[in-house]
C-alpha cells in the first residue's frame, strides 16, 4: 500500500511540475486535434472520442517501459540513458513531418498497407504520439522516478519496483489526461477549430517538431530553470519520511530462499540463526579462482564462509576491505572461506578489468564474483556497501552486518564458528586491523554528482540531466556541493563542457576523495589557501583531494572538459 500511495502521489506531483511544460502544447494539440475528413457540404466526421485517452495511454506505456525495462536493458548493455531519449526525439520528428506532409505519412504507411486501414492511419488515434512523448518525458524526474531508474539500471526489478513504476505512471497520467481532454473540448466546442482539420494537423506537426528541436538543444531544461520549482516542497515532504525511504530503498524480493534472513539483527553481538544461506546466482565472471571456476555454497559445507558485498570505488568498502583481507589471511588455514561479491554501484564498476585492478590494489586473494546484474545482491535482499554475511559449517546464516564497523564482534563470531566446526582447531591471534570507521554523523555523506542519485546539491539552479550553466550560490549549506560554469549532467556523473568549470564542496571530514575518470588535470583549492594539481587519466577511480586532521570547510576543484566527476567520498 505504501508503494502504491507513494507512486501515485509522486506521479501526480511530477505531472503538475514545471518539467511537463515543454510537452503540454503537444499533448493539448494532439489530444484535441481531429484527424477528420469532410463530406458533402463541409460537415466534419470527427475521429474517435478515445483519442485523448490513446495519447495518454501511449505516453504511460512508453514512459513505464523506458523507465523500467529501458533502464534495465541499458544498464546491462552499459549504454547511456540518452539512447532511448534520442529514439523518442526521432519518432517525434517523423510524426511531426507526417502531420505536415501527407505524402510523407502515406510513404510511412506503405509497408503496413496489408493491415486493415483503420489500424494503420493515425486518424483518431494518438497512441504513436504518446509513445514518442513517453520516451522524452522520462528525464522529468522527481525522487520517486529517480529511485525507479536506479533500480532498473542496477537490475533491482521485482514486483515492488513494477508496482511503484505503474502507480507512478498512473499518477503522471491523471493531470496530463486532463490537459488532453481540455484540448479535445476546445476543438469540439469552437466551430473554427472543427472546420480546420488541416490547420490543426499543421499546428500539431509544428509543435512536435519544435519540441524535438528544443530537446536536441536542451531548451526545455533552460526554460525550466527560469521557473521556480513550485513542487519541490511537496516532493520533499513525500519522500523524506520513514515509510517512503523504506519503500524507495527497493530491497531484494522476499522468497522462500531468503525469508528467514529477517531473523538476523544487523550488527548483533551474538550469533543468531537466520536460515540456510541463499545461493550465489547470476554471476558474470569469477576472479581469483582456478581457471575462473564458479563456487557453489553447497560445496563449502564443513567450512565457515564469510560473504562480503562490496564495490571497488566505494569509500566505505575501501575502509572495510582491510578487515576482510586480514580475516582471510588470519583464518584461511583454520577453515574460513571468504567470498567477495562485487556488486557495482556505477556502470564502470561492471568492467572486469577495473575490478581486477581494484583487487590487486587492495591485496585481495580470496575469490571474487562479479555480480553485475545484482542477482546475488537481490537474492540476499541486500541494500548496503559493504555488507557481511557470516555462514556456519552447516550452511546457515548466523550473523549479518551492514555498513562499516562491528569488526570486533564479527571477528569474535568467526572464531566461535571455526571452533564449532572443528573443536580441535588451533586459532592464531586476532587479525589486529585497526578500526578507522568514522563516528556516525561526523563526516559529510557520500556525495553523488549524477542526476539519478543527487541528494545534497546546494546550488540555486535546478539540478537535472542535460547541459546547463551554473553559478555558485552566495551562501552554501554545510554538506552540499555546487557548480560553476558550463556542465553536462549525466545519470551517473557530471562533466564540464567548457573551460572554467568548478565544483565547490562544503565538507566535514579528515579525508576527501573524488571518483573521477577521463583525461585531464584538476586543480584543488583547499580551505587554507593551498592549491595542488592532480593528473586524471583512465577509467574511473578514487583520487585523494585532502587528508589531515578532522575539520570542515569549503573545497573548490577546477575540472577541465574531458574529465567526468562521479562522486565525493569522505573519511
Amino acid at each position: 500500500m505504501d508503494l502504491i500511495l507513494i507512486g501515485l502521489l509522486g506521479g501526480l506531483i511530477t505531472g503538475i511540475s514545471p518539467c511537463i511544460l515543454p510537452v503540454l502544447p503537444v499533448i493539448f494539440l494532439t489530444g484535441g486535434a481531429q484527424s477528420a475528413r469532410f463530406v458533402g457540404d463541409g460537415d466534419v466526421i470527427p475521429a474517435r472520442r478515445s483519442r485523448p485517452y490513446l495519447v495518454i495511454a501511449g505516453l504511460v506505456l512508453s514512459f513505464t517501459l523506458v523507465t523500467l525495462v529501458g533502464s534495465l536493458i541499458l544498464g546491462l548493455l552499459g549504454l547511456p540513458q540518452d539512447v532511448l531519449r534520442w529514439a523518442g526525439i526521432v519518432v517525434l520528428i517523423i510524426i511531426g513531418i507526417g502531420l505536415l506532409i501527407p505524402r510523407f505519412e502515406q510513404l510511412l504507411e506503405k509497408p503496413f498497407q496489408w493491415l486493415p486501414r483503420k489500424e494503420v492511419k493515425n486518424r483518431g488515434s494518438g497512441f504513436g504520439v504518446g509513445l514518442a512523448l513517453g520516451a522524452v518525458f522520462v528525464p522529468c524526474a522527481g525522487p520517486v522516478l529517480a529511485a525507479i531508474i536506479v533500480a532498473g539500471s542496477t537490475g533491482q526489478i521485482g514486483p515492488g519496483t513494477v508496482l511503484l513504476t505503474v502507480s507512478f505512471s498512473i499518477g503522471v497520467a491523471i493531470p496530463l489526461l486532463a490537459f488532453a481532454l481540455a484540448g479535445r473540448g476546445v476543438v469540439n466546442r469552437i466551430r473554427a477549430f472543427r472546420t480546420r482539420e488541416r490547420g490543426l494537423r499543421i499546428a500539431a506537426g509544428i509543435a512536435m517538431l519544435a519540441l524535438a528541436v528544443g530537446l536536441v538543444f536542451n531548451v526545455p531544461q533552460a526554460l525550466q530553470r527560469l521557473l521556480p520549482d513550485y513542487t519541490a516542497p511537496l516532493q520533499q515532504e513525500l519522500t523524506e519520511n520513514e515509510a517512503a525511504e523504506e519503500a524507495l530503498g527497493l530491497g531484494g524480493l522476499v522468497t522462500d530462499e531468503n525469508r528467514q534472513l529477517d531473523n538476523c539483527t544487523n550488527g548483533a553481538e551474538e550469533l543468531e540463526s537466520c536460515g540456510t544461506a541463499p545461493s550465489i546466482r547470476g554471476i558474470e565472471q569469477w576472479l581469483n579462482t582456478p581457471d575462473g571456476e564458479a563456487i557453489d555454497l553447497e560445496d563449502l559445507r564443513g567450512q565457515v564462509v564469510l560473504i562480503d558485498f562490496w564495490a571497488y570505488s566505494c569509500i566505505n568498502c575501501q575502509r572495510s576491505i582491510p578487515h576482510v583481507v586480514g580475516w582471510d589471511e588470519t583464518y584461511r588455514d583454520a577453515g574460513l572461506q571468504v567470498i567477495g561479491i562485487h556488486s557495482p554501484e556505477y556502470a564502470f564498476e561492471k568492467d572486469a578489468g577495473n575490478v581486477a585492478a581494484g583487487i590487486r590494489d587492495f591485496g585481495i586473494e580470496y575469490p571474487v564474483a562479479l555480480d553485475n546484474s545484482l542477482s546475488t545482491w537481490t537474492n540476499y535482499r541486500n541494500r548496503y556497501w559493504p555488507a557481511h554475511y557470516l555462514i556456519d559449517a552447516e550452511g546457515t546464516v548466523r550473523h549479518i552486518s551492514f555498513g562499516e564497523g562491528n569488526y570486533e564482534a564479527t571477528e569474535k563470531m568467526i572464531r566461535e564458528l571455526l571452533e564449532d566446526a572443528d573443536p580441535d582447531v588451533r586459532l592464531p591471534a586476532e587479525s589486529g586491523v585497526a578500526d578507522e570507521t568514522p563516528e556516525l554523523g561526523s563526516t559529510t555523506p557520500e556525495t553523488f554528482l549524477g542526476s539519478s542519485k543527487d541528494v545534497n546539491y546546494g546550488g540555486e539552479d535546478s539540478y537535472r540531466a542535460g547541459r546547463a550553466t551554473f553559478e555558485f550560490p552566495r551562501e552554501q549549506d554545510a554538506d552540499t556541493f555546487a557548480l560553476e560554469g558550463d556542465w553536462e549532467i549525466a545519470t551517473q556523473y557530471a562533466t564540464p563542457t567548457a573551460e572554467g568549470a568548478e565544483v565547490r564542496l562544503s565538507y566535514r571530514a579528515s579525508e576527501v576523495r573524488m571518483v573521477l575518470a577521463g583525461s585531464g588535470e584538476i586543480t584543488v583549492h583547499t580551505p587554507d589557501g593551498e592549491s595542488r594539481t592532480i593528473e586524471v587519466d583512465g577509467t574511473p577511480r578514487s583520487y585523494q583531494l585532502l587528508k589531515g586532521a578532522a575539520g570542515s570547510g569549503d573545497l573548490t576543484v577546477e575540472i577541465p572538459p574531458g574529465v567526468q566527476a562521479y562522486s565525493f567520498t569522505f573519511g
